[in-house]
């Protein structure tokens, strides 16, 4: 079983992003719960989610509320570290807005754990910065929550090296994960993967397949992907993640499913094992 840690707690290497089974294009609820089981079945002890991931204005928090429901309905459920995250917003008309302001984070914070159905959430994390509220005040009030036992961990997302550095020491050197969009396409976030690296704190790389529409074109648009793939017999999404996996102890990649056969796929990058020519060939894309 290959593992990583997230502050105190070891997780599968592979975590499974829930967004796709909530937003628009989403599956319906029969599928998804199949897609979560299947993770489970497969080791998955990492589920990703979000408050902002829903689709319509009235429901608010429907990716938390379904996890919480394939959760309880499987065995293993209570192996699994969820983590969510507050501070981004869906008005409900497909676009996106941002409250980063602490008496918004803490009444987010209290209605996930109503949905997660749980006194303390696993791993809670700042969405996003809002330009609007200091980037102290919005770590601060995780500080706060950490502080009350409201959350057991704490991490932040789509953030630089400088805000990474102001939350942990904010943080009291607590912070335990950063979540950031990277892929074979997106790879802005090498300078924030290596301050991680550098100070063992979990790097979750966001759409690390390149996101809903794009995960299947991988292959055809990033070719040594595809030929090492053909090489292995294997996806070529399976060899981005065991790429992603081979840069740093510190990655661990949330890919997004919606299909049972997804995950599983997903969750098998862990045992591919690349060779360091093979790994060169893919960072040079």
């Amino acid at each position: 079983m290959h593992t990583r840690r997230i502050g105190d707690t070891d997780v599968r290497a592979i975590g499974l992003g829930g967004m796709p089974m909530s937003i628009e294009g989403r599956p319906d609820e029969a599928r998804s719960l199949a897609t979560l089981h299947a993770a489970l079945d497969a080791g998955v002890t990492l589920i990703d989610t979000a408050d902002a991931y829903h689709r319509d204005a009235d429901e608010v928090g429907h990716n938390e509320t379904l996890i919480a429901k394939a959760l309880a309905g499987h065995d293993r459920g209570g192996d699994v570290l969820v983590a969510t995250k507050g501070g981004h917003l869906r008005p409900g008309d497909g676009s996106w807005t941002l409250d980063g302001s602490p008496r918004h984070l803490r009444d987010a914070c209290e209605a996930s754990l109503r949905r997660l159905g749980v006194e303390a959430i696993g791993l809670y994390q700042f969405h996003r910065p809002d330009p609007k509220v200091p980037y102290a005040e919005s770590v601060g009030a995780l500080r706060d929550l950490l502080d009350e036992g409201k959350i057991r961990l704490a991490g932040i997302s789509n953030a630089d090296p400088a805000q990474i550095r102001e939350a942990n020491d904010i943080l009291g050197g607590r912070l335990v994960s950063v979540q950031n969009q990277f892929s074979p396409a997106f790879r802005s976030s090498e300078p924030e993967l290596r301050l991680c690296d550098e100070l063992g704190i979990a790097f979750l790389p966001w759409s690390p397949l390149g996101g809903i529409s794009r995960a299947g074109e991988l292959g055809s648009r990033f070719a040594p992907f595809a030929r090492i793939a053909e090489r292995h017999g294997v996806s070529p999404q399976r060899v981005c993640l065991a790429w992603m996996l081979a840069k740093s102890p510190v990655v661990v990649p949330i890919p997004g499913a919606s299909r049972p056969e997804t995950i599983r796929d997903s969750v098998a990058a862990a045992e591919l094992a690349l060779t360091a020519e093979e790994i060169a060939d893919l960072d040079a894309v």
